[in-house]
């Protein structure tokens, strides 16, 4: 059903039809009952506007483009949900990619959303090298680059409350898992762990940092590097994973060689994925409020395309420490000696009971 024949319906020119219903500026000028006239015939004949005759005519798309490293993991999913239900209210569309830090497909996707008519960009943990020909909102972007707004963590704040949390509870020998060089909030978070591990008097000692490699979004990120730690044969007892999901991965390579989370070794993750409260234990974690970070993203492009506030460069938000049951006090494990690999973990643990001591003295 074409816009001519809503205009037939009502005895009125196609113009002053389009312009009421598409609620234009020149509505204002045509009386309340002629609009209620135009607006039944449109219901009754199912009239339904020509999205892309409308852009071309308005210049306008009311659609941005989504450029994410990957858009089913827990991290991105949660982000874009958000991003998703602030345009959705606000009568916006979006198009999404992933380019799993394929810098070619990351050129060749950008191209294709502006030819498609986007009015700006939301990227979800992609670093940019250069200013974007359209206005731009980077979620978990930190360089400075013209025309891009970062929505950034307070990282310094996120370790200080899962460092302080560790130290309160007694532990001082702590393991990390320092982040991918693939991940664009490695350099800022591990920077911001140094400097409070420093500030609360917490050794750092190399052979209990380990480096995730690779871009893999299940808890298979973290399960081989746990278990290169535990291969070094140093004592810890606790670990922060870079994220929830190198976090769960890490409880899984402990949980198979006996240790228990957390009474032998305490966990924290960082993120707060939807999974993370349901785990065995459930996960203490640095909460990044994810869906929160997309609405803000929207919220802010669509703001700056509609000229409705001016740029800045960035834009802070708070994390928040949820404790939950894979953190305690340190309790007695220590690594197996090189030439005891056949013993596993919960028998040295055994060892190192009160009543099995006393034994062993009484036989000597």
């Amino acid at each position: 059903m074409t816009l001519k024949a809503v205009a037939d319906r009502v005895g009125l020119t196609a113009s002053t039809v389009s312009h009421v219903l598409t609620n234009s500026p020149a509505a204002n000028s045509v009386p309340q009952r002629t609009k209620n006239r135009i607006l039944a015939a449109a219901r009754e004949l199912n009239y339904q506007p020509n999205f892309f005759a409308r852009s071309l005519k308005v210049k306008r798309s009311h659609t941005i483009g989504v450029i994410a490293e990957e858009i089913g993991d827990a991290y991105s999913s949660l982000i874009i949900g958000g991003i998703e239900r602030f345009l959705r209210s606000h009568n916006f569309f979006f198009l999404t990619v992933a380019h799993r830090h394929d810098a070619k497909l990351l050129s060749t996707y950008s191209n294709m959303l502006q030819q498609r008519g986007v009015e700006g960009f939301i990227t979800v943990d992609t670093v940019l090298t250069e200013e974007p020909p359209l206005p731009t909102v980077a979620i978990a972007g930190h360089h400075r680059i013209p025309r891009v707004t970062n929505i950034v963590l307070d990282h310094r704040h996120a370790a200080t409350l899962a460092l302080q949390h560790l130290v309160d509870l007694g532990h001082e020998e702590i393991a990390f898992l320092k982040g991918s060089t693939a991940s664009s909030d490695t350099d800022d978070r591990w920077a911001a762990i140094c400097d409070v591990a420093a500030k609360l008097g917490i050794r750092m000692r190399p052979e209990l940092i380990v480096q995730l490699e690779g871009v893999d979004p299940t808890p298979n990120l973290g399960y081989p590097f746990a278990k290169q730690l535990l291969a070094r044969k140093q004592s810890f007892s606790a670990l922060f994973a870079y994220n929830d999901i190198s976090a769960i991965g890490s409880i899984c390579a402990f949980q198979e060689v006996g240790l228990r989370v957390p009474d032998d070794v305490s966990v924290v993750g960082f993120d707060d994925i939807q999974s993370s409260a349901f785990l065995n234990p459930p996960l203490t974690t640095v909460r990044q409020p994810l869906q929160e970070m997309g609405e803000i993203a929207a919220r802010t492009l669509l703001d700056r395309i509609e000229e409705r506030v001016k740029y800045v460069p960035e834009i802070s938000v708070e994390p928040e420490l949820v404790v939950r049951k894979s953190t305690a006090p340190p309790g007695g494990w220590r690594p197996i000696a090189a030439t005891e690999e056949s013993v596993t973990a919960r028998q040295v643990r055994d060892l190192l009971k009160p009543r099995d001591l006393k034994l062993r003295l009484e036989t000597e």
